[in-house]
């Protein structure tokens, strides 16, 4: 699902946001509205870790709302204790942060990336 999927919002020094599957392709999505779609599963209830979030950590993003969690994630450029107990954790990068540290800015309101945008090509899911 994660295929051809944009980094749609990207704060440089922070993290990078992308995940979201229904919006978010590159090819036959809606750049217009990329950032706002899920999957066709049910959102997730909230489950808070204390894991920090540092360089390389992978949280699942979500709304206002802390049980709205889907098919978004985001992948910290930088520590941001302020999302420390607030978000999930649910990876981390092993390898390939300097791909992640490539990733293309944004440039738009709230990091939304203007122009092409980078993409997942291709995303395999292990444990």
């Amino acid at each position: 699902a994660y295929d051809n999927v944009c980094f749609h919002r990207v704060i440089d020094g922070f993290m990078a946001q992308t995940g979201d599957v229904e919006f978010g392709k590159l090819e036959g999505g809606d750049m217009s509205r990329a950032g706002m779609g899920g999957s066709e599963l049910p959102d997730l209830e909230a489950e808070f870790s204390d894991e920090p979030f540092e360089r390389g950590v992978v949280g699942m993003a979500r709304s206002q709302n802390p049980d709205s969690g889907n098919s978004q994630f985001f992948i910290m450029f930088d520590e941001a204790p302020f999302l420390d107990g607030e978000y999930t954790v649910v990876g981390r990068v092993i390898e390939g942060m300097d791909v992640v540290m490539d990733i293309k800015r944004g440039e738009g309101p709230n990091g939304a990336v203007i122009g092409q945008p980078d993409v997942m090509t291709n995303v395999d899911v292990v444990k």
